[in-house]
């Protein structure tokens, strides 16, 4: 820049070579002050540019430097545990209950030729079960610890440890990922199976403190909770579609199982190689204006190890091969944020086809037992409506009842087993939420289901006051 200005300061000279040189003197003056002036303002945009482009080097620099030292820091530094740390939760649940029945008759009741044990405490196998709400006055049910957390972009992991008086058992461990993509999603490890509706929600998620009849006498206290993997597809459509499949290990409870049963010497019947429980399901919704209607449809098939031989009193076995299909409809209208009315209801209806073995005796050398084939056809349904004025308060009702159990056992000793149906329980309740963290409830049970060795029919009155309280990080239920 300073040489083309005295470039042209020179031509500018030759040119008026030949005019006054006192003139032009003056005017070389003029010219070297603008000059100046001009060499003074480009210093100082120099300057100014410097100024403006120094933070952006220093930004640059610093980020250049962080690199560096995060590159090195993470080849030196220890593992850092906190940014790591699971969510916690706790959910305790307590009861206080009365019965107009003594809790050694309840040992004695069952649901005939469907199931026994649904109330009281009783033992199987050497072991010692108990219902929720198992004894008179108070109960302390279990108490749940949840730790979940993403284990990296591509997996989470879940798991529940269920505490009660008797021990502690893993409820739930699994991971699930989705970045298989197409909308798919893979559950593995042990988990509550999505057949049906109300299965794998946990107790202090349902809306009454017990679980329903059906439930419990078909599939047990935990419904299907197993070992295993599934696979759900959501469809790409406007309203919710969901598809699922589960190979599962097939330990359930009261319907399915694939453990021998008997000893070495004494095989009643032989196990049968895992994984024997498959299942599928269907699941579709859609919202009318502020009311959404969810329903579904669920199948399994397995294997049936229902041992009973060892039991003081009775001691029977079944072995066979199972089914059990479901039908859900939930229905909720929201009228405002916190006001809303559900009605939800479940149909269940099982086949379980196979041997029955009868009045085994275990006390001699070599077992003694009756064999007879059997078939059993039962299905119930469960109904409950709960309506929900505001955040605080929530009431219901609830109709249960096995309407099916045909039961028709071939050869054997003893002729066709007892197998009334249209076994019914009614139940009502009212909560209340101090917050959504900790409620109380007040149920009443009027149970016409269960009856005792003679055949005889026992109407049982419960009142249950029920404290459920949670803290921690919890998911969201399901609606």
């Amino acid at each position: 820049m300073k040489k083309l200005i005295y470039i042209s300061m020179v031509a500018s000279s030759l040119l008026v070579a030949d005019s006054d040189m006192g003139l032009l003197q003056k005017q070389m003056n003029e010219q070297q002050a603008v000059i100046q002036k001009l060499l003074g303002k480009i210093e100082k945009l120099e300057q100014t540019s410097t100024q403006k482009d120094a933070p952006k080097k220093a930004l640059v620099q610093e980020k250049k430097d962080t690199r560096e030292y995060k590159h090195y820091s993470n080849r030196t530094k220890t593992f850092g545990q906190a940014a790591y740390l699971p969510d916690i939760s706790v959910v305790g649940d307590m009861s206080y209950v009365s019965r107009d029945r003594k809790d050694g008759e309840l040992q004695h009741l069952e649901v005939p030729g469907v199931a026994h044990g649904l109330l009281a405490s009783h033992n199987h196998d050497g072991d010692s079960h108990s219902p929720y709400n198992a004894n008179s006055g108070f109960n302390l049910n279990y108490a749940e610890l949840g730790l979940s957390k993403s284990a990296d972009p591509f997996f989470s992991f879940n798991s529940i440890f269920h505490f009660s008086e008797s021990g502690v058992e893993i409820e739930e461990l699994y991971f699930t990922t989705t970045a298989l993509g197409y909308n798919t999603r893979v559950k593995g490890g042990k988990f509550n199976s999505d057949f049906g509706y109300l299965n794998n929600q946990h107790h202090h998620a349902w809306a009454f403190a017990d679980m329903p009849l059906v439930y419990e006498s078909f599939l047990g206290m935990h419904g299907i909770n197993e070992k295993g993997l599934q696979l759900q597809w959501t469809a790409p459509t406007s309203n919710y579609l969901m598809f699922g499949l589960e190979v599962l290990q097939g330990e359930n409870e009261q319907m399915f199982g694939n453990a021998s049963i008997g000893n070495e010497e004494n095989v009643i019947a032989s196990s049968k190689d895992a994984p024997t429980l498959f299942i599928a399901y269907a699941k579709s919704s859609i919202d009318i204006k502020d009311t959404t209607i969810l329903g579904g449809i669920s199948y399994a098939k397995g294997t049936s190890r229902i041992d009973h031989s060892t039991d003081e009193e009775n001691p029977h076995a079944f072995a066979g091969d199972s089914s059990i299909y479901g039908v859900d409809l939930t229905v909720k209208h929201f009228f405002d944020s916190y006001s809303s009315l559900t009605w939800q209801t479940e149909y269940l209806y099982r086949d379980m086809d196979g041997k029955q073995y009868s009045d085994i005796n275990t006390t001699a050398d070599a077992w003694t037992y009756d064999t007879a084939s059997m078939n059993k056809k039962q299905g119930g349904i469960y109904s409950q409506l709960v309506y929900a004025p505001n955040k605080s308060w929530q009431m219901g009702i609830r109709y249960e009842s096995i309407l099916q159990n045909d039961i028709i056992k071939n050869n054997g000793a003893g002729g066709q087993p007892f197998s009334p149906d249209n076994l019914n329980k009614y139940s009502a309740m009212v909560e209340y939420y101090t917050s959504e963290f900790a409620r109380l409830r007040l149920q009443y049970n009027h149970n016409k289901a269960l009856y005792n060795e003679d055949g005889q029919r026992n109407d049982i009155n419960s009142i249950i006051l029920q404290a459920n309280f949670a803290i921690g990080a919890h998911g969201a239920h399901s609606f």
